[in-house]
């Protein structure tokens, strides 16, 4: 099944405005709610409604510069909700399209950035492959994240996570998992859905045991 009508890489947008954001990383198919308040990106959001409702979510390198460079996978996600507050902040919600790999950055005069970009390394990201999700470890994944929980002292919602499927699951993990931006670019880079969850049991497994950084977990 493809998403919003995407079938290939060439129905997609060849550019795309990217927001650099460390630690929140978009998967296909998968939500991201956003609170945007920061005027460059409420421009952002107001031109994606005004076209195509489409925003690349990309990882900074780092984030302590004014115009940090950026990693070289993002995602494409379309906005699927939307709702502005009273103090001017908008409300979304992006849905994952497709993964991409940044060509170049555009001089385009936004106060926002723009990137052409390349869908071509991830074109199967388009399309849900249930052979990638029968194959993931489930029972390893969730032991993996069990200990986790015990370790960190978090509170989890088994039911939820026995209801969800497994792509669901390894990218409601690897997303909401406080790890740092190298391993979530790793999660995010990671081929197949298999490698995916391969990476994410690692990295649990990893702080469970107490020998992941702090820097890790904040």
């Amino acid at each position: 099944m493809s998403a919003f009508g995407y079938r290939k890489p060439a129905d997609l947008p060849a550019t795309a405005p990217v927001f650099p954001l460390a630690g929140a990383i978009l998967f296909p198919r998968a939500p991201l709610p956003l609170n945007i308040f920061e005027p460059r990106y409420l421009n952002m959001v107001d031109d994606a409604l005004a076209a195509d409702r489409v925003i690349g979510m990309i990882q900074p390198l780092y984030s302590d510069t004014p115009k940090p460079p950026l990693s070289d996978v993002g995602t494409l996600g379309r906005i699927t909700s939307f709702s502005e507050t009273g103090d001017g902040r908008y409300l979304i919600t992006l849905t994952g399209v497709c993964r991409f790999r940044i060509e170049r950055e555009l001089d385009t005069g936004t106060p926002y950035r723009r990137c052409a970009v390349s869908y071509e390394p991830f074109a199967r990201d388009l399309h849900e492959n249930t052979r990638d999700s029968e194959a993931v470890d489930r029972a390893r994944l969730t032991r993996a994240l069990k200990h986790y929980g015990d370790a960190r002292e978090l509170q989890i919602d088994w039911s939820s996570v026995e209801e969800a499927s497994a792509e669901a699951l390894v990218h409601a993990v690897a997303s909401l998992c406080p790890f740092d931006t190298a391993a979530k670019q790793a999660l995010l880079e990671a081929p197949t859905l298999c490698d995916c969850a391969a990476t994410l049991v690692a990295l649990l497994e990893l702080e469970a045991a107490g020998d992941g950084s702090e820097s890790n977990l904040q």
